[in-house]
């Protein structure tokens, strides 16, 4: 969307300077050349100046009644803890806080 405001711009910009340099005398063409300069500069200024951070906010919905069930470690068996748990790279990952055993959490078959 940047490239296409900048585009518009630079047509619209390039315009405005044809007018600005063969008004030759007629002030009519001098107001739309100074115009269109304007109008060039503010969408190059509207368009830096939109924030381009985005926020992404993802909700998730479960079907049913939906219960926690405590997570024990595979290595020594102790219980573990929301501390335990992080995500990297987008996979969840346990470290346990009893035997420092590491390893990435794996989806079981529901079937």
């Amino acid at each position: 969307m940047q490239a296409v405001s900048y585009l518009l711009a630079a047509v619209v910009g390039f315009f405005g300077l044809m007018f600005v340099v063969g008004f030759r005398g007629s002030p009519m063409r001098l107001v739309i050349g100074v115009i269109l300069l304007g109008a060039a500069a503010a969408l190059v200024w509207l368009t830096r100046a939109r924030p381009t951070e985005t926020t992404l906010i993802q909700k998730i919905d479960l079907p049913g009644e939906t219960t926690m069930k405590g997570m024990q470690c595979n290595s020594c068996g102790a219980q573990l803890t929301a501390k335990s748990i992080t995500v990297r790279n987008g996979a969840p990952y346990v470290e346990c806080e009893n035997c420092g055993a590491a390893y990435q959490l794996e989806e079981e078959a529901k079937w």
